[in-house]
């Protein structure tokens, strides 16, 4: 027989062993009964042929063993998958949804299951398939299983990291104190190996203790258990660490001042050496906080600026390198506060000059300078070098100093190139600083007038002179204050003021005032007034004129101002009164009203107005 044919023989003997069909006596490999153990063995399904063949050959029990074969192969099968499930539950792996069948993940997790590590390419896997947390888990059983190995804990099964021990095993490795329970978890699961480590780490902490007592003169705290609060507080102090304030109240309490003075000191000898370091002091060994050079360094630390006497100290110890460090640390403080906004004093300036820092100087005047120009709404002005007039003239308007004649002639000598868009939007609205184009407009006029007003105002609480009075009431119109014009001339007995022209001035700017907010009634009888007082002067007249175009009262109005100019009132300034009705017209029909009749009075001279003309709008 060839050996083919007795493998055959050996391997249908071996099939019918298995399926317990030994009674059955033809062992011929030829037998029917050969192929459908074979096809059992492999999982095939039979067919009805050769089932039908099973039972008339009396061989029913095979039958069985196929169901069973089978049943088993299900319940196997589903053994499988819940069991995997459940470790890609446990080792948080759901979101893999490839079959236990095909992946890799059934085998790796069986590994951590059973606390075996997981080789390079293992790990690279998990990474690849975006199991990180998978992976995190990995490691802390490699740790947990490093430190059970450690820690004479190996007999303990369990490898997940949520246990009991994972956690005292880290404890002991950091060498943190077991309480009670977890030492007695120890002693219960018969791990008196690694309680002896426990054991060991507290004698040592013991031994610790009592030297880190006499080291830092705590010899008096009776209390020597390591559950101590002073423990924790003399290790900070030995690791060179500050203490907190609670610690240090904790120490007062106890009544231990000598500790908390040594901890104090060496806090100040650590910040002393930090200094010298940062500050390049390299030639001074000593760390002395009683030392003057702590203060010095501290006091710079603290406020960026040192004295002159803390720097002439410095300069005796030849410590240049501290001073370079000092005056460019303060230097660049300025600069900070400059880009912050702030300006600088004059003792700021003085130490700039003396120690050559020009150029924070300009950079201050610059930023000022258009801090300025902004603020007094000139930031078209081109020139923006701290040298230009402007500058000069913008600083004594901040600090309420008068300009000199020289300045407000320069101011409107000078216009603000004002772009041409805003220029033409605003050219027929009704705010004067849109619409001139000299500097000497805007808030630059209003603030020069307030300043002039305050000004006659104190030279009549200083003089008496109510002339004064007259001019601090035009300049608080002008600068668009007219009730503080007013209230100047609230209180003024006209009978008593000997001078008619005084007496005239004071009531032609009154009834300006009145005029200003709109009370044309007060305003005309204060205009009459001044009339009867001085007939002569062509300001009232201009004043009637003013009051009669703002009712509208055109031809009433051309005669006063005709009536001004017989006086010496310039033409010029008629039309400038005419032009103020104009803008601040509230009433759009009104406004074209005037501007209809002055141009058919004379459309030459009043072609101004047409720029005035309300525009339709294009809507389509």
């Amino acid at each position: 027989m060839d050996k083919e044919s007795q493998n055959r023989l050996k391997h249908f003997a071996a099939l019918k062993s298995k399926y317990q069909v030994t009674q059955h006596q033809d062992s011929s490999p030829a037998n029917l009964l050969y192929l459908i153990l074979r096809k059992l063995d492999l999982g095939i399904e039979l067919l009805d042929l050769e089932s039908n063949w099973l039972g008339e050959s009396k061989l029913e029990e095979i039958l069985e063993a196929i169901k069973q074969e089978q049943q088993h192969k299900v319940q196997e099968f589903g053994n499988l998958e819940f069991e995997f499930s459940k470790l890609k539950s446990k080792y948080k792996a759901t979101k893999h949804n490839i079959s236990w069948q095909s992946s890799h993940l059934y085998f790796i997790l069986l590994k951590l299951e059973s606390g075996n590590f997981l080789t390079d390419s293992e790990v690279k896997w998990l990474r690849a398939n975006g199991l990180y947390e998978t992976n995190k888990i990995a490691q802390e059983v490699k740790r947990f299983t490093q430190l059970k190995s450690k820690y004479k804990a190996t007999q303990y099964q369990d490898s997940y990291p949520d246990s009991l021990l994972y956690q005292i095993l880290t404890k002991l490795e950091l060498t943190e104190r077991l309480n009670n329970s977890e030492y007695n978890w120890l002693i219960n699961n018969e791990l008196f190996e690694t309680a002896e480590f426990f054991q060991q780490q507290e004698s040592i902490k013991e031994t610790q203790f009592a030297k880190l007592r006499d080291k830092y003169q705590a010899i008096k705290h009776s209390e020597l258990s390591l559950s101590s609060p002073l423990y924790p507080i003399l290790q900070n102090i030995d690791a060179q660490h500050n203490l907190s304030e609670s610690e240090i109240n904790w120490l007062e309490q106890q009544g231990l001042r000598e500790t908390i003075v040594i901890a104090q000191e060496l806090e100040k000898t650590r910040e002393f050496a930090a200094l010298k370091a940062k500050y390049k002091v390299t030639h001074y060994d000593d760390l002395s906080p009683n030392n003057h050079l702590y203060k010095v360094l501290k006091r710079l630390d603290l406020s960026n600026y040192l004295g002159e006497q803390d720097i002439n100290f410095l300069r005796k110890r030849k410590l240049t390198k501290t001073i370079e460090i000092v005056n460019e640390k303060y230097a660049n403080t300025l600069k900070f506060n400059i880009e912050s906004g702030k300006v600088l004093n004059e003792s700021e300036i003085e130490w700039l000059q003396n120690n050559g820092r020009e150029d924070i100087i300009v950079l201050a005047q610059q930023k000022y300078f258009a801090a300025l120009k902004s603020k007094y709404d000139v930031l078209s002005y081109q020139d923006k070098s701290h040298t230009s007039l402007l500058y000069t003239i913008l600083q004594k308007l901040e600090l309420k100093e008068r300009l000199e004649p020289t300045d407000v002639a320069w101011l409107q000598e000078n216009r603000i190139e004002m772009p041409q868009a805003i220029y033409s939007y605003y050219r027929w609205q009704e705010e004067l600083k849109y619409q001139e184009t000299k500097l000497f407009s805007g808030k630059i006029l209003i603030a020069y007038h307030t300043i002039e007003a305050n000004f006659y105002e104190q030279e009549f609480q200083r003089t008496g002179n109510k002339w004064n009075l007259a001019n601090a009431s035009s300049h608080w119109r002008k600068a668009d204050e007219p009730e503080q014009a007013l209230q100047l001339t609230n209180n003024l007995e006209f009978d008593k003021i000997k001078e008619n022209k005084l007496k005239s001035a004071l009531l032609t700017s009154r009834g300006g005032a009145f005029r200003d907010i709109e009370k044309l009634d007060n305003a005309e009888n204060c205009a009459r007034q001044a009339i009867e007082y001085q007939p002569k002067s062509h300001h009232p007249y201009t004043l009637m004129g003013a009051i009669c175009f703002e009712r509208h009262q055109y031809s009433d109005g051309e005669y006063w101002f005709q009536e001004a100019i017989k006086r010496g009132a310039n033409p010029r300034d008629m039309d400038s009164e005419i032009k103020r009705v104009v803008k601040n017209a509230k009433n759009e029909n009104k406004r074209q009203e005037v501007i209809e009749y002055l141009l058919k009075k004379d459309p030459q001279r009043y072609a101004w107005a047409k720029s005035y003309i309300k525009q339709p709008n294009n809507k389509g």
